[in-house]
């Protein structure tokens, strides 16, 4: 990882599970993180614990991020959040285009597109997932998915925009199956996804962007993924539901 260009994120998504009250006591047991200087720590949390986070996260370094937001700023979208909704209960951060919202929820490119460009002005920095699934990973075309899932999200989005994004690779195959990609695997693709934003941007804005990977990272595996030279972080899944875990990856991050 090269710090002297990019931050090294280690975040934390914790998809539906930790209830308000249950949140507290987990986020308690990440405050010893907070002394961790070379790593940006980010808890994506269900947005109804957002604010119990954030208050026991007062005066740390670590970050609070939701993991979904709407594209528009207000409206008649029953059970939708906004991105201003999610800073004003104390986000910085926003997971857009996860595989299972894409998957699940009819996250298509373009409204991936449109909640980028909306948390980007609302004053997110959005946390944009990209993945391929294994019948494309069989077929030999994750360059073109992944070329696909970026160029379409960055759509529109002058260079200071995009400076402002965080990119997961979270190959779909990998994700709850407790598969991994190898971490020679996860690095070639970090490096193709480096290489297209490259070429859209350039290669001084490019070079500043994060590139996390996000398929089932835990405390074993950790340190051989974060030592590949275009991995500079990790998107947690279940692993940050347990403080020992996380905490043993974010150590791995400082190596």
């Amino acid at each position: 990882m090269d710090r002297r260009y990019r931050k090294t994120i280690i975040a934390g998504n914790w998809k539906m599970n930790i209830t308000p009250s249950e949140a507290k006591k987990l986020t308690t047991a990440l405050l010893p993180l907070s002394a961790v200087k070379d790593t940006s720590i980010v808890l994506c949390v269900p947005a109804i614990d957002i604010t119990t986070v954030k208050r026991t996260l007062r005066q740390t370094r670590i970050a609070v991020g939701g993991q979904n937001c709407h594209f528009e700023s207000k409206g008649a979208f029953t059970g939708e959040i906004s991105p201003e909704m999610l800073i004003d209960a104390g986000a910085k951060y926003v997971i857009i285009g996860h595989s299972e919202r894409r998957s699940m929820f009819g996250d298509t490119d373009e409204i991936v597109r449109k909640k980028i460009a909306s948390a980007i002005a609302a004053g997110l920095r959005p946390i944009l997932c990209v993945g391929e699934t294994e019948e494309q990973r069989k077929q030999g075309v994750t360059e073109e998915i992944i070329r696909v899932q970026i160029k379409s999200a960055v759509y529109g989005l002058s260079a200071d925009d995009f400076r402002k994004i965080v990119v997961a690779y979270e190959p779909i195959w990998a994700i709850g199956t407790g598969n991994t990609a190898t971490p020679e695997d996860a690095n070639e693709v970090c490096k193709l996804i480096r290489t297209c934003l490259r070429e859209l941007y350039g290669a001084r804005p490019s070079r500043s962007i994060s590139i996390l990977y996000g398929g089932s990272m835990n405390e074993k595996n950790a340190k051989a993924l974060l030592a590949m030279p275009h991995i500079d972080g990790g998107l947690i899944g279940g692993a940050s539901l347990k403080p020992d875990a996380f905490a043993a990856i974010v150590e791995a991050s400082k190596a």
